[in-house]
């Protein structure tokens, strides 16, 4: 019997072990993924776009103990109940024309100068707002930035279907255009990587060499599962998405080939000062890319027939990264194709190429330092979006003026649009018509009249029912919420340009509602404009290389074509802020004149002043003089000193006399 119970007590730990083993493995563990994205522009510059992402379980499965995923952003998740949030840093602005504007980059990743911000909630109606002054505060320590001024009914809306239409619910939005961007900003951010700067891509990530860069713009993305009642386990849970998209110049000088410029050459260790050493121990996976774009691949082959980018028989030629027009610094592990998505989920015309580069076989003694080698000069074209956006202001003084958003087609003029992008935009009309939807925040003190919207098509004023097809107007009250205009306009597919002009009237503010450098203006945020029936998408050919890959896996996504306009800078009317302090100069200055002149008659005394005096000048005299003059005042005794008190007396009375009178003239002039 004592056998068999001890039998029992050998067999239930090792069955216990093994079922903990089991149930481990069912559960998905953290992965973190780093990867870079290099990019030449048809203007002499390059793309760098470094995207890291970190995902864990659900709590419920997982436990709260992390080992990769970052502690601050899970308790920043638990706390605040967030469904989703997007957080950006942005200096300069994305050129639409030049860096394109109808791919996944502009989609995404092109942001509005300053710092925006948007969350999805899970909390109680009448607790979002509360929640969201919490979460700005704490945002606000976490990245050492002023994102606690969106706590202010003032400075944020709640968009109701134009911006994030499938995110509605509990969304809040905010924006601050003049929130400057620096490396405070970004070591927090670094900090939230399982090796932050030390050690993987984020190594080469040298702060002088990314603030002198044409545009910056880092971004936070949270996505949780946690709170949804219907999530199955192990397939959901906490997505945190980290992305740094920056637009450089190479240093090194371009050169003239007969009447055209080449391309400047590139690498990685001449845009960061840096090269990659190896990859971060706890990455799953570690790559960079480098791509071109479906026009730069068209030409190529144009130039030189022997390059073939894209075969016929869907094969790609090794060859290709070392050809007569460029010449990659090393071979790539792989080649991927990425092809353009119609509307209808077919693929279009090559839409990329992307070369793929492995970072774990790099190390400090071979590091990897991909670059490029532009051998001949070769102009090409960017994908467009099928509205390039401007906005202004019309108008003088500081009373009224206009707003105006003017749009310029591409699809009619298709002077900015290559063969692939054309036939993907022609692919997605519908009807011959085109979607446009514009979400516009104008702060309280821009108070905008609504129904004096005019909409122009062609520089003919047409009736606002035929255009505007779905508005939703939310007018701004003086110091408690802003103005929020959403609006859906259908345009022709043939017209050439379209503008909508809305009048407004600017406010008066307090004198203690102004900044400091109020004279310089007031920031107006940037307007999104987005393209419902317009999404950009790319697929590969190459399904185990991409699949390896969440960036790669999030370039072919399907996205709306999106861009954001200017930051405008409104002139109000400011008060003489010299005024003030011309009127506290004079009033103490008269202060102290008063009771300067009335310590004087009150302190002064006359006797010792005559004594002084005579004392100084008996000293010049010698003993002789001085014995004398003793014996001089001795022998006049006090008749003299009786006879001078009155007078003395008259004195001090009269000068009393004349100082009140001058303080009650002026207490009289001072109060009327």
């Amino acid at each position: 019997m004592a056998v068999r119970c001890r039998f029992s007590f050998v067999v239930s730990p090792i069955f216990f072990l093994l079922l903990s083993c089991c149930l481990l493995a069912a559960v998905k563990e953290e992965e973190f993924t780093e990867e870079l994205l290099l990019r030449t522009l048809r203007d002499q510059k390059v793309l760098a776009h470094f995207h890291f992402t970190s995902r864990v379980p659900l709590a419920e499965d997982y436990g709260h103990h992390y080992r990769l995923f970052p502690k601050a952003i899970y308790q920043l998740v638990q706390k605040f109940r967030v469904r989703e949030m997007e957080l950006s840093f942005t200096q300069g602005r994305w050129n639409y024309e030049r860096w394109g504007g109808y791919d996944y980059m502009s989609a995404s990743n092109a942001k509005p100068p300053g710092v925006e911000l948007w969350a999805v909630l899970d909390a109680p109606a009448d607790e979002i707002d509360t929640t969201w002054r919490n979460l700005t505060h704490a945002l606000s320590g976490l990245f050492c930035a002023s994102i606690n001024f969106l706590e202010s009914t003032t400075s944020y809306a709640f968009p109701n279907w134009s911006f994030k239409p499938d995110r509605t619910h509990n969304l809040r939005y905010g924006a601050l255009p003049r929130e400057a961007v620096c490396t405070e900003n970004l070591t927090p951010w670094l900090k939230l990587l399982p090796c932050r700067d030390k050690a993987g891509i984020a190594e080469i990530m040298d702060r002088q060499s990314l603030y002198k860069g044409f545009y910056h713009s880092q971004r936070l993305y949270i996505s949780s599962s946690e709170f949804d009642l219907g999530a199955k386990k192990g397939e959901s849970g906490t997505f945190l998405e980290q992305t740094l998209t920056l637009v450089l110049q190479p240093s090194m000088p371009s050169a003239h080939f007969s009447e055209k410029i080449m391309q400047p050459s590139w690498s990685i260790g001449s845009l960061f000062g840096k090269q990659i050493t190896g990859r971060c121990v706890l990455a799953k996976s570690s790559n960079v890319f480098f791509e071109l774009e479906g026009d730069l691949v068209k030409k190529l082959e144009s130039v030189a027939a022997d390059i073939q980018i894209s075969s016929h028989d869907g094969t790609l030629s090794e060859q290709s990264w070392r050809n007569p027009v460029f010449e990659l610094s090393s071979m790539p592990d792989g080649i991927l194709r990425g092809f353009g998505i119609s509307k209808r989920g077919v693929a279009s015309k090559l839409h990329s190429v992307v070369y793929k580069f492995s970072v774990k076989n790099s190390t400090l003694s071979v590091p990897l330092n991909v670059g490029m080698t532009w051998k001949q000069p070769i102009i090409w074209s960017s994908c467009q979006a099928p509205f390039h956006a401007s906005r202004f202001l019309m108008g003088s003084g500081n009373a009224r003026g206009s707003l105006a958003i003017s749009l310029e087609s591409t699809l009619s003029t298709k002077k900015h649009l290559t063969s692939s992008c054309s036939a993907i935009l022609e692919s997605n009309q519908h009807d011959n018509m085109v979607e446009l939807m514009i979400f516009q925040i104008v702060p309280w003190y821009v108070k905008v009249y609504f129904h004096t919207l005019q909409v122009y098509i062609d520089g003919h004023l047409m009736p606002v029912s035929d255009i505007v097809k779905r508005i939703s107007v939310s007018p701004s009250v003086d110091r408690v919420t802003p103005g929020l205009m959403e609006i859906l306009l259908v345009l022709p597919h043939n017209s050439k340009s379209a503008a909508l002009i809305l009048d407004f009237e600017k406010g008066f503010l307090h004198i203690d509602e102004y900044p400091p450098d109020a004279n310089q203006g007031f920031d107006l945020p940037s307007a999104l404009i987005s393209f419902p029936g317009f999404k950009t998408s790319t697929i590969y050919h190459e399904q185990k290389l991409s699949a390896e890959s969440p960036l790669l896996h999030k370039l072919q996504e399907v996205t709306c074509s999106q861009l954001y306009t200017e930051v405008l800078l409104v002139p109000l009317a400011t008060p003489d802020f010299s005024m003030p302090y011309n009127v506290i100069t004079l009033t103490c200055t008269m202060l102290a004149l008063y009771f300067g002149s009335l310590l004087n008659v009150l302190r002064r005394r006359v006797g010792e002043e005559k004594r002084y005096l005579k004392s100084k000048a008996a000293l010049k005299g010698g003993l002789l003089i001085q014995m004398l003059s003793k014996l001089s005042t001795k022998v006049r005794g006090r008749s003299q000193g009786a006879a001078s008190s009155p007078s003395w007396m008259r004195q001090t009375l009269f000068r009393v006399i004349l100082v009140a009178i001058f303080a009650v003239a002026l207490h009289y002039f001072l109060n009327n």
